[in-house]
């Protein structure tokens, strides 16, 4: 049986950043498994700028910035194999996979690095009634038919849901010659970043409807049309609705992190992020095991997926050298307003310099405090003049204003 020193499983933006970083720190036996024909991930059928203006202070797209880190671990002579599919792992850290040319094979690990991604919400999770014709799809596979396959979707089209790839994708359908007829969001505000909303709709003339959602499908064989309701809450309410004659349907209601190998193994999952509970060295409770990226949290910036892979590194290279603590002194709480905190679980050892706290504030807030106490303590309070779920907060705490606390540190909006 082969053995390396660590195992990334995933070849996105993450597990490239994170197989580069551990090499950079000393490691060389690492191997990438990436379960598509290419390394790069999602950023692949990305097509669109915007990426990488925190990282290389450019503005990328998706595919350049992925050749970036693909040229760097090609140059670095890091292994990697695509076309791969790892079916099951040990807490004995013994990966199988499997592929056309070698069949099935295991493999050992001393570290083992999650960077899986995450996969998106279909019309099962949320049952919408009606019928159930071609024409239904996610937006991120008809984002994958037109950039990458070369098919268009639909002509006309309602998008349900205002996440970042529905919003993209009602600019690039726009862009197809397709007529976007709007997108409905059940929340009272965007679940997308602000600038998707500007840039992709309202430089469109596309409708966004707010407190709504679909409550019809209508179309035998293909969809014909459907059929969006106002909603108090998350219940329509009768007499409000608005029929749209529509070919296509895309859904953009959700991204869930993949982690079926790793809850299978025992990793703890945290039911707010469906992701793994790591600690601040991104660490599971099952020693050598990491996650990071969006198989940890959904993120709005793929430059936080490369940031927090890069420590998932460091710290798997610093595991299977014997320098890294792995017991958690203290723990952070989501408390008022705040949606959830990453990592949940921190060693203060193993913190040289500072800690970066990763949250989500649970309703949209202006000119608001986040506050971060230990023991009824205020460690640190920072203003922000715009908060919304959709955008990802980062706060870093020195290790100098850590020197106090004690068995908790929670994050909090003040008021």
């Amino acid at each position: 049986m082969k053995e390396y020193d660590i195992v990334v499983v995933g070849g996105g933006s993450g597990g490239l950043a994170a197989a580069i970083e551990a090499k950079k720190n000393g490691v060389d036996s690492i191997l990438v498994i990436e379960r598509e024909l290419e390394l790069g991930g999602i950023l692949l059928q990305c097509i669109h700028n915007g990426f990488g203006l925190k990282i290389f202070k450019e503005e990328l797209t998706g595919p350049e910035y992925a050749e970036r880190f693909i040229i760097e671990l090609k140059e670095m002579g890091i292994e990697y194999k695509v076309g791969t599919l790892v079916t099951s792992i040990g807490k004995d850290k013994v990966l199988e996979y499997s592929n056309e040319e070698e069949g099935f094979v295991s493999i050992k690990a001393k570290a083992i690095i999650m960077t899986t991604g995450c996969y998106e919400r279909n019309a099962g999770a949320i049952s919408i009634p009606g019928d159930r014709p071609s024409g239904v799809l996610t937006a991120g596979t008809a984002q994958k038919y037109i950039n990458i396959d070369g098919y268009h979707v639909g002509r006309k089209v309602f998008i349900l849901g205002s996440g970042d790839i529905g919003l993209i994708m009602a600019r690039r359908l726009t862009l197809e010659g397709a007529k976007v007829l709007g997108v409905a969001e059940i929340l009272p505000f965007s679940s997308g970043l602000t600038r998707n909303i500007v840039q992709c709709l309202d430089d469109y003339n596309i409708p966004l409807y707010l407190s709504h959602t679909v409550t019809n499908i209508v179309g035998k064989d293909k969809l014909r049309k459907i059929e969006i309701s106002e909603v108090d809450g998350f219940t329509p309410i009768p007499g409000t609705e608005k029929e749209f004659e529509v070919d296509t349907l895309l859904l953009s209601i959700g991204l869930i992190p993949e982690n079926n190998l790793i809850e299978q193994l025992g990793v703890a999952i945290d039911q707010r992020t469906r992701g793994a509970i790591v600690s601040e060295s991104y660490m599971t409770n099952i020693d050598g095991i990491f996650a990071a990226g969006n198989a940890l949290h959904v993120h709005d910036l793929v430059d936080f997926v490369t940031a927090e892979s890069r420590r998932a590194g460091e710290s798997a290279s610093r595991y299977i050298k014997g320098n890294l603590d792995t017991e958690a002194d203290l723990s952070t709480t989501a408390g008022n307003g705040i949606s959830y905190v990453v990592p949940q679980k921190i060693n203060l050892k193993n913190i040289s310099n500072k800690l970066e706290l990763f949250l989500r504030v649970k309703n949209v807030h202006k000119d608001a405090r986040i506050k971060i106490t230990s023991n009824g303590e205020i460690i640190k309070s920072v203003k922000r003049r715009h908060l919304a779920p959709a955008e990802m907060e980062t706060i870093s705490l020195k290790i100098s204003e850590l020197e106090n606390v004690s068995d908790e540190l929670r994050v909090e909006l003040e008021g």
